[in-house]
């Protein structure tokens, strides 16, 4: 049997609390956060986001390809929220260069550090659409006294990478990700068997434990790969879990211009899985 004792008294059950009783989909919470779900999920959608940006979705309509979709999803992305060079390098009346916070820059610093603060603002993102708290930001979080807890707050908020609506940008990637996933069937089927290799579960709350099948609250986004043999260049244990398409965030095919592409991630929704540990 895996030792998994690194889970369970370090990760706590007193934070109560796998999230806030109200979020921007419709649906409760507790329920978007069982295991229950991931075996039988429902459509999701971020109020407002499809109504708000109707033109986005009108034109994106008369993409025949992924390729097409994502092309125009990033051009319109780098319209609305000012990417190109010669906004992007304005200067205010100080004649300090101005910092556009970006969806792209957020997926590239997540891939080279899941614990800092353009991370955070990730996590946030899931805390405030999703209704989700975060269980691991540096170290554990046990409660909304700790130490790990304040960090998160701080680091969320950070005002260089929480500006350029940034939640709205994201906002706008889950929504193109569903709707790429419904139009294309992309990803196939419903849900994805996909791996995460990890030495600890210390960013993760062991729920129930039955051997090599257990289920477990993970973080509120986390990071998975579709290639067992890319899980286990990351740690010792091999976590599968068949996770629902509603979950996904960003997955390699859904973008033409991205940094992430060579990892083969998948950035997923947490909550709680049944997961089986290989080692």
């Amino acid at each position: 049997m895996v030792d998994l004792n690194d889970a369970t008294p370090q990760c706590g059950r007193n934070i109560a609390l796998t999230g806030h009783s109200t979020n921007l989909l419709g649906i409760s919470t507790a329920f978007l956060a069982s295991a229950d779900f991931n075996e039988h999920p429902c459509e999701l959608h971020i109020h407002g986001t499809r109504e708000t940006n109707a033109g986005l979705f009108d034109k994106l309509a008369e993409a025949q390809t992924v390729a097409q979709a994502g092309a125009l999803f990033q051009d319109y992305m780098s319209l609305v929220f000012g990417f190109e060079d010669e906004q992007r390098l304005k200067v205010d009346a100080q004649g300090r260069r101005r910092f556009r916070s970006s969806y792209l820059s957020l997926l590239q610093d997540w891939s080279f550090d899941s614990n800092n603060a353009q991370s955070a603002v990730l996590k946030g993102w899931v805390e405030s659409r999703f209704g989700l708290l975060p269980t691991y930001h540096k170290a554990p979080i046990s409660g909304f006294t700790t130490r790990a807890w304040m960090e998160y707050i701080q680091d969320k908020m950070n005002s260089r990478y929480h500006n350029n609506c940034i939640y709205l940008q994201l906002d706008l990637l889950y929504e193109f990700c569903q709707w790429v996933a419904m139009r294309f069937n992309t990803p196939a089927g419903s849900h994805l068997t996909l791996y995460r290799g990890v030495n600890k579960l210390t960013d993760c709350v062991q729920e129930k434990n039955d051997g090599h099948r257990m289920v477990l609250r993970l973080n509120n986004i986390v990071s998975f790969t579709d290639r067992y043999s890319r899980a286990s260049e990351f740690g010792d244990y091999i976590i599968e879990a068949k996770v629902p398409k509603v979950k996904l965030l960003f997955f390699n095919e859904l973008l033409p211009r991205h940094t992430l592409r060579g990892e083969s991630e998948y950035l997923v929704i947490g909550g709680s899985y049944q997961v089986q540990i290989s080692y």
